[in-house]
This record gives C-alpha cells, structure tokens and sequence, in this order.
C-alpha cells in the first residue's frame, strides 16, 4: 500500500491513499544547464522579439536591471541559477560599455529588501565587484512616475538608456513584464490577479504588466531574459522527494522520521531549512519581458508539471512551515490559505484540478500567530469576525489599511509588508475557494480563526477525509508537495 509523507507545519503527517485516490507528484529532473552564465549571453545575443542586447544600450550611458526577490516555488536554494543570471547580465552590460548600471529590485507589496538582503540576491563575488547603485522599490514613494492613469511606476524605469530584466518563469503573476508590475504603485498591484498562475487568458494582472511594457516600449528599449528553472533537487533522508514513489516510501518508514516526529516544533524547523537543496535552470530566454516569459514558462510548465486525467471531487494539500515570501517565516492562517489555495490550486492548465462544488483539504494546525513586526499587516483581516466572509466589511478594511499611516511607514521601513498585502493574498485564496463546496482545515488547533476566514476546521485528516466523502466526493487527489507544480488538466 502506497503511503504518502505529507509536510503539514513543521509535521510530517503519513497518509494512505484510497485505491481509488490519485496521487499527483512532479516528473523526475530532465535536462539541466551547465553554464547559466553562457546561456543568458546567448540569450541576449540571440533574442525570441526584439533587437539583441548590442543593439539596445548605449555606450557610456545608464541601464536599469529589474531584479525580483526569489519567492515562489518553495523552498528555494540559497544560491542558484537567478544569482548567476543576474551577475551575467551585469557583466553583459558593463562589457558593452554601460557607464552606470542601476539595480532595481521590484519586490511589490512584500516587505522591501534590507540594505543586507540585498547582497543575497547575487553572488558574492559579483557584489564584491559591482559599482552601480542598488535602489528597492518603494510602493508609496511620492515621486513614482505616471505613465498612463492610475499606473506609476518607480523612475529607475523611465529615466535611463535602457531596461533589462532578469527574472524566472514561476507564474503569469511572478516573473516578465508582471516584474515591471511590481515596480508601481500599490492602486495597480493590487489589481493584479488571475484565475491560472499559468494561462494568460484570465489574468488581469498579466494584462497590467503587457500594458506597463508596451508603455515603456514607447519611451525606452526594453529587454530581459527568463529563466524556466528545474524543481529544487533536495540530498539526505530526502533525497528523491517528491518525485521519487520509493524516496517517498523510505520517508514514510524511516527512523528519522520517528525521530523527527518527537523533536521540538523549533528543532523540525532548523531540520527542515538545513536540508540540502540544489536549483538549476533548464533554460533561458531571451527577448523582450513578455515574450521570452511565456516561452521560459511554458518550458518549465513542461518539465516540472504533471498530468491530471479530468478532475478531482477533493484534493489533499499539506501546508509547509514558511511564507512563500522573504523572510521565510512561519506563516499566519491567510498565508497558509494562500499557499493551499491561492498558489497551489492555482498551478493549473486547461481546467481547475478540483470540479465546481468540490472539496480542498488543507492540512495544518492553523495557529494564529503573526511574526512581529513583518506580519503585523495580516491582523487586519481578523479585526472584525465579518471581514473576511462581508464584501462590504472586507472592503471597508482594505480602505482602512491604506489609509494606515503607521502600517504605511513600517512597510517604508522594510519592517513589514505593505497593509494591502494581505488583501492581495485573500483575494487569490477567494479565487479558488468560491468555486469549492468546502475547505477543510485538517488537524486545525484554532477553530476560531478557521471559521472566521469561511473554512472548517477538523480535527484530523482522517475525519476530514470521512467529510469530503460525505459531501459526495469519489475521486479524491494528493498533492505530493512542496514545492508546488504545475498541472495539466486534461
């Protein structure tokens, strides 16, 4: 019989699928790129849209590169392919004679950069060697630049020779033009959405970001290459999760695994972030933002996505410990929502895995704590028993937390998120969750706050399983995560 060790927290829950369950896990690593840096100067050299990056800058002028903060699939590695992408695209530009390079990173509505996370996002060598300026992107900066109504953008993107993006194919919504998205004002940031992570069609969010890039199209050349990344590789005990159905037997049955259970909540955790990852890229392309960001994704869609066959009546998804932002912290119950909901189902082509008036299961305790003072912005929604669940009082809090100069100043202060953040993270949970019949909570301890975000919290996954089932639900799927993947529907 089939077991399946599942990350719920800092837990490992192990489950046994029905004979009739299906279990979903990404396909085994395909091709890898040796020289990033060689890749991401062909890139440029030979681009999919637009002239090669010898013809874009100009020499003893200024170029700005949009950088974004490593973030979604989780867990990421501390050094990959994104940190030699982008020291190569600043060697590029000096090697063309680019006088000043300006590094520009666009982190949205999350907690800005600090001066020393900053040096984390390239390699140290490349850091020690730089001589540009490094700015963070400021959402409620008095002098954003308006480029159309209701869209201002940050002035790195508009007073320089030229722009050049280097980013990684994770959704429609992270990587590409939405990197330019996330160099605006809070007002068009949080209109961006989207149905699919992975199909433009129903992403307004998408549509924003192809109209910010013909926008600066009109004003100065723009360029950037993308990055279709492999799902992180992990060693030890570990090795060969998820993909692997005999890692993930070992796992199940292993003494560690004992062990591991019976630690200390803070003990699991430093176990977990200590195991050794490894990140590649499969490849990368090159073009203006949009372009080579929905060919790269369309790449990494392929490589790291499984196939579904029609839909499922329920879906089981264990939540890990951390925010899919930096810094990695535990997450509170809207961004634990948020990574079940707004980020996992999500990851869909063709169809939704789950069929309308379905069942998700999340599995995590639920616990309301907020990380002080980065996930202080997150109380808001739990102010008021009626907001998350009242249009009206959901929008009457959203209005209350822009107007929030003490939050606004935290998030000026790279303290916390922006107060609109965790609106944004709602919204994409609402997204999946008012198709669904129900969200359980598996294994909740806090019932209150489960029920004042709409969900049902259960006690275990067994009983959550025994109500899924109660609510007609046959054909029940298992998501084998993290990192999240992509799935095709068919």
């Amino acid at each position: 019989m089939t077991r399946i060790p599942l990350l719920a927290d800092s837990r490992l829950v192990v489950a046994e699928p029905g004979a009739g369950d299906v279990v979903l896990r990404p396909p085994a690593l395909r091709e890898t790129l040796d020289d990033v840096p060689r890749a991401v100067r062909d890139a440029f050299a030979f681009p999919l849209a637009g002239a090669p990056l010898e013809q874009l800058v100009t020499r003893n002028g200024t170029a700005t590169l949009v950088i974004e903060q490593p973030s979604l699939p989780i867990p990421t590695a501390p050094s990959g392919p994104r940190h030699r992408a982008i020291a190569a695209a600043g060697d590029e530009l000096e090697r063309l004679g680019v006088q000043r390079v300006t590094i520009l990173v666009a982190g949205g509505l999350g907690r800005r950069t600090t001066p020393r996370e900053i040096g984390l996002l390239v390699p140290p060598d490349f850091r020690r060697r730089f001589r540009g300026r490094v700015i963070v992107h400021d959402a409620e900066a008095e002098d954003l630049v308006e480029v159309a109504a209701g869209l201002r953008v940050n002035r790195a993107l508009v007073e320089t020779d030229l722009v050049v993006t280097v980013t990684a194919a994770e959704t429609v919504l992270h990587g590409g033009p939405a990197t330019l998205l996330n160099a605006t004002g809070p007002e068009s940031q949080r209109t961006a959405g989207a149905q699919s992570l992975l199909e433009t069609s129903g992403s307004q969010g998408w549509r924003l970001a192809l109209q910010l890039e013909r926008l600066l199209l009109d004003r100065v050349p723009v360029t950037g290459c993308s990055l279709a990344l492999n799902a992180p590789r992990v060693a030890g005990v570990f090795a060969g999760y998820p993909h692997d159905p005999q890692a993930t037997e070992r796992l199940a049955r292993s003494k560690s695994r004992r062990f591991f259970q019976l630690a200390p909540s803070g003990i699991r955790r430093r176990v977990l972030e200590r195991v050794p990852r490894e990140l590649t890229a499969a490849a990368v392309y090159g073009g203006t933002p949009s372009v080579a960001h929905a060919e790269a994704l369309l790449r990494a869609t392929v490589f790291r996505g499984a196939e579904l066959d029609g839909q499922l009546d329920a879906v089981v998804i264990g939540i890990p410990p951390t925010t899919p932002w930096l810094p990695r912290e535990l997450p509170n119950p809207v961004t634990a929502a948020y990574l079940g909901l707004g980020l996992a189902l999500r990851l869909w082509r063709n169809e939704p895995l789950v069929a309308e008036g379905g069942t998700a299961i999340l599995v995590h305790p639920f616990p309301r704590r907020f990380p002080r003072p980065t996930q202080t912005p997150y109380r808001a929604l739990f102010a008021d028993q009626r907001t998350a669940r009242d249009t009206d009082a959901m929008r009457a809090a959203e209005e209350a937390a822009a107007r929030d100069e003490i939050a606004i100043a935290e998030y000026r202060a790279g303290h916390a998120c922006h107060p609109l953040q965790p609106f944004v993270e709602w919204s994409a949970c609402d997204v999946s969750s008012h198709r669904l019949g129900a969200v359980l909570i598996a294994g909740c301890r806090d019932a209150h706050a489960a029920r004042q975000l709409g969900f049902v919290p259960v006690h275990g996954l067994a009983a959550a399983l025994d109500m899924a089932r109660g609510r007609g639900a046959t054909r029940i799927g298992w998501l084998v995560a993290p990192p999240f993947f992509p799935v095709s529907v068919t």
